[in-house]
């Protein structure tokens, strides 16, 4: 699990930076004003996963969370099969 939550993070990462890009060049109007925070919220659970207590009752569903929400990247080469639900 700790490398999809990695693959996961440097797939936004490289999200916000392509955004960013696409701002620079053609202005803040050029993006969709809800990727950004979804980029950021997802971030943020990846965050809350790689710092919760295994022991947590909240562990397996924020897992599970993650595994679904790393699908939308399942065409990526990085992604690995044994992430596939």
């Amino acid at each position: 699990m700790d490398d999809l939550v990695r693959f996961l993070r440097n797939r936004n990462m490289a999200d916000n930076h392509a955004y960013a890009e696409v701002a620079h060049r053609f202005g803040g109007d050029a993006l969709l004003d809800s990727h950004l925070p979804m980029l950021d919220l997802v971030d943020m659970l990846a965050r809350q996963y790689e710092a919760m207590d295994p022991a947590d009752t909240r562990h397996a569903g924020l897992a599970y969370a993650l595994n679904r929400l790393a699908q939308s990247y399942a065409e990526h080469p990085d992604y690995r099969q044994e992430w596939r639900p």
